[in-house]
């Protein structure tokens, strides 16, 4: 065993542990509001029950982890293998994704149990006697899974949010008022040189593939907003009559405009006591200066071109975000749509076997959201991080940061 394997191993042993159980707690906090029902429906095909959040995240590790590493493995139950695996070819078949709702059984409770019984294990396996290679291997897979878990836990709030925004009661998941945001500062337009940049993840802690390899690209001269769009600059387009005029609009997104007819941002809502939206609170008056979010790529594209700019390429939000500290808002209140288009960088790999199907087959048809929202958990957030969804998403945390 050389110096560094023993470091790693030491210092895997004492905080893998302890992160496992940190996050696997964390999900079942998020669930901890909800009624079985609330946890059992399904509001879309985009959208899935918290029930099989749960059951999917723990499938993950006993399908990745316990099959391979445990002695004497068996299943907690053999058909979890198909009902919980989400799209990953190479593991076997699949449910089908829009018909998650109807899985009434397993119960919740049985969820709940299939949860205790392999995060079990996992802490049985993580303390015993692997051989160095072995735990290394492990440690990395494990990571892989505490990422993919967190990554659900912002889905379940996300997926949750639209399913109470189904019903007419505006049920909130959180109790009390949100808290009052202060006034939105002036909008700086923070300039940068052309130039070489290196964009894509650099250092020794976690990525997901799909940010390899770091490499170089040529940005122009350009200019990028000091913070985000806020609701009230959002409402003026509206006003303004931006989703009647289709001199603003992609073709496709003036097509989807119209056959949807859509007229403003999906948890907005007009009253006799004027403009409310509705979320994790419930449904409270629309705070103008709050960041405008769950805003589709057509409906960012649309405004940025009304407010006389563009959304940033993906280089230029990463190269700003880690060259300007005096830009705003880049983590922590709502992904941040580019014009960049989800695609491979320069000498991308996937990896062997089914976790090879993790980020690249998605490569296709979709637009990079840059940065994290109120709804990433603490600590998941980076600069290099690339989120990605098709153009008409707009039931996650998703605004628009300008630039020229």
């Amino acid at each position: 065993m050389n110096a560094q394997a023993e470091r790693i191993r030491l210092n895997d042993l004492e905080v893998l542990p302890q992160r496992f159980a940190q996050v696997r707690r964390h999900s079942m906090t998020l669930a901890s509001p909800l009624s079985e029902e609330d946890c059992c429906a399904q509001s879309m095909p985009d959208a899935s029950p918290i029930k099989w959040h749960l059951a999917h995240t723990t499938w993950f590790f006993e399908t990745f982890i316990l099959e391979q590493y445990e002695a004497g493995f068996k299943p907690f139950h053999p058909a979890f293998r198909v009902l919980f695996n989400s799209y990953y070819n190479g593991v076997g078949d699949k449910h089908a994704r829009p018909h998650r709702g109807l899985l009434t059984r397993p119960a919740l409770d049985e969820v709940i149990a299939y949860r205790h019984n392999v995060d079990a294990r996992m802490l049985a396996l993580l303390s015993s006697d692997l051989p160095v290679e072995s735990f290394v291997a492990l440690a990395k897979l494990l990571e892989l899974g505490l990422q993919h878990e967190q990554q659900h836990q912002e889905l379940m709030l996300t997926d949750v949010l639209h399913l109470l925004s189904c019903n007419p009661l505006w049920p909130a998941y959180r109790e009390g008022k949100p808290r009052a945001t202060a006034m939105a500062a002036p909008l700086r337009w923070c300039a940068f040189d052309a130039g070489i940049v290196e964009i894509g993840h650099g250092d020794d802690g976690f990525s997901f593939d799909n940010e390899l390899p770091r490499h170089r690209q040529f940005v122009e001269p350009y200019q990028l907003a000091s913070r985000l769009v806020t609701n009230g600059e959002y409402l003026a387009f509206i006003e303004a009559g931006g989703y009647r005029d289709p001199s603003l609009w992609l073709s496709e997104g003036w097509d989807w405009v119209k056959r949807e007819e859509l007229a403003h941002p999906l948890y907005w809502r007009e009253t006799d006591d004027g403009w409310h939206s509705f979320g994790l609170h419930g449904l409270q008056a629309l705070d103008r200066n709050a960041a405008a979010t769950q805003i589709s790529y057509f409906e960012a594209d649309a405004y940025a071109r009304w407010a006389g700019a563009r959304l940033p390429t993906e280089a230029e939000w990463e190269h700003a975000a880690g060259t300007d500290k005096t830009l705003t808002q880049l983590f922590g209140t709502c992904w941040q749509w580019t014009s960049s288009s989800y695609a491979p960088y320069p000498g991308f790999r996937t990896a062997d076997g089914a976790l090879g199907e993790y980020n690249g087959k998605f490569m296709s048809n979709q637009y990079v959201l840059r940065g994290s929202s109120s709804a990433t958990p603490e600590g998941h957030a980076r600069t290099s991080y690339r989120n990605f969804f098709p153009a008409t998403a707009r039931w996650q945390f998703m605004g628009i940061r300008l630039a020229k």
